[in-house]
């Protein structure tokens, strides 16, 4: 039997995740190791509904094995399961790997999926250790045929229940306590209202604002590029400098103000007028749940945002804004890590990948031995 590798986090990086920095803190550890040492680790939970034709909500719920270690015949969501370890973990693929356990546990194939989204991200204890559960809700076809896995779940009590089924579920049976929680909410909430998609733009576009959030560690051609293809099509945007806090960090090298510097010089090089901008720092809050209503009390009104960063793009979507296509080139080279590692392995062709003006800079506040010494730092810790 292949050994499953869960993606594990040290405790005091788990703050991270509710700024979406996933990949960068996450290391992969057998199984049974992680459980032995209580070692934190990320999980999904995923809650499923339904829409009859007659409009009725149907909650599918699932009711835990006898033979499970922990919770056994307990009532929980409808799947949950643990992450998988990748190189480069993200919110899409810790969604795959919710699809994943609605198939293994219910039958149910990602083609009857309607719609799935982001809901939060909250730390459970358990009896083996503390776990990061990635929350999400999903709404599956109404006639979609499931067959509930006996190695996972009671077959009798694994099933859809209606509204008033649930309820008393919830009032009269033994539940785990996070998905109890989460039942409760849904059960308040206007479901078709939940999945409804954004709305398009009302405005002309040439007569809006946009916001585009990113860290800029530093500054490279492929935020330059995204900034062109955003003003374009609306005269103004307003930039986010994320996780402005941070500085003198392997991840975070530059301060707030160096990277303020950055864009300023690189607009001004540009011939961006001042009037088409502007620029806020955006600290992290570690908190998913409030970020979306934290930018917008720093930055003000806006009518689209954009982003490259599934984390971002779902947030906002889930709290109503309206999201803006990706906009990117060559993601893989024009990476603000990429650029961070060639400096720390003095490879020279860094250079191509940043405006003039911004390694000038760069050159100016001695950012290439700050990295430098800063990987060197990390490498020996």
């Amino acid at each position: 039997m292949e050994k499953e590798i869960l993606a594990c986090i040290d405790t005091k990086n788990i703050k991270y995740l509710q700024a979406g920095q996933i990949s960068k803190f996450i290391f992969p550890m057998e199984r049974k190791e992680a459980h032995e040492k209580k070692v934190s680790h990320l999980i999904i939970r995923f809650f499923i509904m339904t829409i009859t034709p007659d409009n009725e909500i149907l909650y599918l719920v699932q009711k835990r094995g006898r033979k499970k270690k922990s919770y056994p015949s307990y009532f929980t969501d409808s799947a949950s399961g643990h992450v998988t370890y990748e190189t480069n973990l993200n919110l899409n693929r810790i969604k795959v790997n919710a699809i994943r356990e609605l198939e293994e546990e219910f039958g149910i194939p990602e083609k009857a999926i309607q719609k799935i989204i982001f809901y939060d991200l909250n730390a459970e204890e358990n009896q083996f250790t503390k776990e990061i559960a990635y929350i999400f809700f999903g709404l599956v076809d109404y006639d979609v045929n499931f067959k509930p896995n006996p190695a996972e779940l009671e077959i009798e009590g694994s099933k859809f229940y209606n509204k008033t089924e649930l309820k008393k579920i919830l009032e009269n049976e033994k539940n785990v306590d996070y998905s109890k929680k989460i039942w409760n909410y849904l059960l308040n909430k206007n479901i078709e209202g939940l999945f409804e998609q954004q709305t398009n733009l009302k405005k002309n576009k040439k007569e809006t604002t946009a916001l585009f959030i990113g860290r800029f560690q530093p500054l490279h051609h492929g935020h330059i590029y995204v900034l062109y293809r955003i003003l374009e099509e609306h005269n103004k945007v307003k930039i986010g400098i994320g996780s402005s806090q941070f500085s003198n960090t392997k991840n975070d090298p530059f301060t707030n103000v160096e990277r303020r510097r950055f864009i300023e010089a690189a607009l001004k090089k540009r011939n961006i007028p001042n009037s088409n901008y502007e620029i806020y720092d955006i600290p992290d809050i570690f908190n998913a749940k409030r970020w979306v209503d934290h930018v917008v009390t720093i930055v003000g009104d806006f009518d689209i945002v954009y982003s490259n960063s599934d984390w971002v793009r779902e947030l906002f979507h889930n709290k109503g804004y309206v999201v803006g296509k990706k906009l990117g080139i060559f993601k893989k080279k024009y990476n603000a890590s990429n650029v961070r590692k060639l400096i720390s392995r003095e490879k020279k062709d860094w250079t191509n990948l940043v405006p003039n003006e911004v390694v000038n800079l760069i050159k100016e506040i001695n950012g290439i031995q700050r990295i430098q010494s800063l990987y060197n730092i990390s490498e020996k810790a």
